[in-house]
């Protein structure tokens, strides 16, 4: 039971996981806004433009439907009037769907952003985090065990100082090691050969 308590814990501590909940939170409160945009901006919006363009209702969009079967409304004394009774009726409800495919774009165009805004700070803290990587001299698990050793940053940072100097050093010696065992060249063997038959002489 302590084992399951400890895995438990550990898994709803991950990163992965809080930020699904944080989004779920998120979605949840944001699609009481896209309803509102939609509703209160966008449909009145639709509904002028019908308006003008189309005439009839000014609200175009509830009244978009092509009904599939009429059932009319009864008047007080029982015959059918000409208005057709909607709770009764079959409809196919195009307004509905259009309002519910401009919530749909508002909604993909939001999370678009989101997650491009996103991602240009995950790319950015990756650049970041390459740039101190190649700064620094040791590798990541020497850094680890450095913090784990309770070195504070100063610390560490001079010792990067003295490796980085010390690996500058070994490169010198290596070039000139180099140097010293690489094939003599055209000039250098007849410089020699100058020197020698001066001395000959």
């Amino acid at each position: 039971m302590k084992n399951f308590f400890g895995e438990f814990k550990k898994f709803i501590s991950r990163g992965n996981v809080m930020d699904m909940a944080v989004g779920t939170i998120i979605g949840a409160a944001f699609t009481a806004i896209v309803t509102a945009l939609s509703n209160g901006i966008l449909k009145p919006i639709i509904n002028t433009v019908i308006f003008y363009i189309c005439g009839g209702d000014t609200d175009a969009l509830s009244k978009m439907y092509t009904p599939l079967v009429k059932v009319w409304e009864l008047d007080a004394n029982g015959n059918a009037t000409a208005t057709l009774d909607m709770t009764k009726s079959i409809f196919i409800d195009w307004g509905a769907f259009i309002s519910a495919i401009i919530n749909f774009l508002l909604v993909a165009i939001v999370l678009f952003l989101i997650v491009r805004m996103f991602n240009k700070i995950k790319d950015a803290s990756h650049e970041v985090k390459s740039a101190v990587n190649k700064q620094s001299p040791f590798s990541k698990q020497q850094l680890k065990e450095f913090r784990k050793q309770g070195k504070t940053r100063r610390e560490i940072c001079a010792l990067e100082e003295q490796r980085r100097a010390q690996l500058l050093e070994e490169q010198r010696l290596a070039e000139e090691q180099a140097k010293q065992n690489a094939p003599k060249t055209q000039e250098q063997l007849l410089q020699e050969i100058v020197t020698i038959l001066s001395e000959k002489k």
